[in-house]
């Protein structure tokens, strides 16, 4: 009995030591469902959060040195230049969803704030503004072999998306994923 209680507690303490937990959404997001078995990698994944009401939110790799590179980029190509203490919150950050221009005043929030801010517009994706697609075009520039998933909710509508498949399709990334909730097989 007491063998079993060690082999129990030494599988109890190895689970707890390696699992790594899943970083909560900015927005509640409800993805479709979908069979497919397939899991995502989870190392130099960037992934876009579409939102029900087509608000859409970035969320880089988690390599702090690129993360670094990948601001300095967006600066340059908008004109923006970013202090030591917000490119510190930028490290932390767990997703964009401010256009350029208000990414400084987001950053300069504390850290709660940042937690719970609901941004009214999210990143601009569409015909006259595609940051969105910059971010990920700029994440490219960094590190190549990054890949992107998607996850956008059952109810976004479908317009915003397609925007965005256009937008990727236009700096020629073709391959991503669609992050979906996993239902059961069909009876076959």
């Amino acid at each position: 009995m007491t063998a079993m209680c060690d082999v129990a507690f030494l599988l109890l303490t190895f689970f707890i030591l390696t699992t790594q937990f899943k970083k909560p959404d900015v927005e509640q997001i409800k993805p479709p469902s979908s069979i497919s078995e397939k899991l995502l990698p989870d190392a130099s994944l960037m992934t876009i959060n579409a939102t029900p009401d087509g608000k859409f939110y970035f969320q880089p790799v988690e390599n702090a040195s690129e993360r670094l590179q990948l601001l300095d980029n967006m600066g340059k190509k908008y004109g923006v230049t970013f202090d030591n203490n917000e490119k510190a919150a930028f490290q932390k950050v767990q997703a964009i969803g401010v256009p350029m221009n208000q990414l400084k005043s987001y950053l300069d929030l504390p850290d709660d704030e940042q937690k719970n801010f609901k941004s009214p517009t999210g990143i601009p994706m569409d015909s006259t503004n595609k940051q969105l697609v910059d971010w990920v075009k700029e994440s490219l520039n960094v590190n190549p072999d990054y890949k992107l998933a998607i996850k956008g909710d059952v109810t976004t509508e479908y317009p915003k998306v397609k925007s965005l498949f256009e937008g990727l399709r236009d700096i020629d990334f073709l391959k991503f994923w669609l992050i979906t909730s996993q239902e059961g097989k069909p009876n076959e």
